[in-house]
């Protein structure tokens, strides 16, 4: 057998021995490569950045009269707060959404968030 009969086997043996959540962090890896997105463990503040993930929460927090859409993005590395500000609801952010984001990173409290982030709504199959 060929090189390529390994890399079927090798890859066949980690999807039998691998938990949900590392192959889920897997396909979204693969999924950024696809569409361009960077992978949110190497973006640092201050660039413009384009990440996708899956939304594990969004909550709305009234922060000072001001409210705010936050929901929290995982692409398979890193999370990454995506806040709207003066929104209280988006329709199609919710949890379990994959979305691809493009914004400038920023820190708050130690966390990478992007701030009013373009976005567009991804369908289930890539």
């Amino acid at each position: 057998m060929g090189g390529t009969g390994r890399g079927y086997w090798s890859r066949l043996v980690r999807r039998l021995t691998s938990d949900a959540s590392e192959l889920d962090a897997d396909d979204l890896c693969r999924r950024a490569d696809a569409v361009g997105a960077r992978r949110a463990a190497d973006c640092r503040s201050g660039e413009e950045v384009t990440v996708l993930g899956r939304l594990r929460s969004v909550e709305l927090c009234p922060r000072d009269a001001v409210a705010t859409l936050e929901a929290e993005l995982f692409d398979g590395t890193e999370g990454v707060t995506l806040v709207w500000l003066g929104r209280r609801r988006i329709p199609g952010i919710e949890p379990g959404r994959t979305i691809k984001a493009r914004g400038r990173m920023a820190l708050r409290d130690g966390r990478k968030v992007l701030y009013n982030p373009y976005y567009e709504l991804q369908t289930t199959s890539a």
